[in-house]
């Protein structure tokens, strides 16, 4: 499997953005996808899964802000992020499990 995030960028505090990932090679239907970040001198931390039927679990950093999203004929996720802080500016990673990630894309929020 490989994976392809697209979408991030540069934007202003309180803008938003929406990432995409698209999985392609041996994707299984049946696999949950999701988003993990780093941003610089941190660890990577987990923001959000959503399963093959659509159940979603969203880390608290992400809660009320950001929602994922799938369409599975696409083998495609999204993430919709709303109300963008400085502390979001990261490199987002999508993530199929167990261990095939996306190459990352930048979100740089400025204040």
């Amino acid at each position: 499997v490989q994976l392809q995030a697209s979408g991030g960028g540069l934007v202003q505090s309180g803008g938003s953005l929406r990432l995409t990932c698209v999985a392609s090679g041996s994707v299984s239907g049946d696999n949950a996808m999701g988003w993990y970040r780093q941003a610089p001198g941190k660890q990577r931390e987990w923001v959000t899964y959503i399963t093959a039927d659509g159940r979603k679990n969203l880390a608290s950093l992400a809660k009320g802000r950001f929602t994922i999203s799938r369409d599975n004929a696409k083998n495609t996720i999204y993430l919709q992020m709303n109300n963008l802080q400085p502390e979001d500016t990261a490199t987002y990673y999508c993530h199929y499990p167990p261990n095939t990630w996306g190459q990352g894309t930048l979100v740089t929020v400025s204040s």
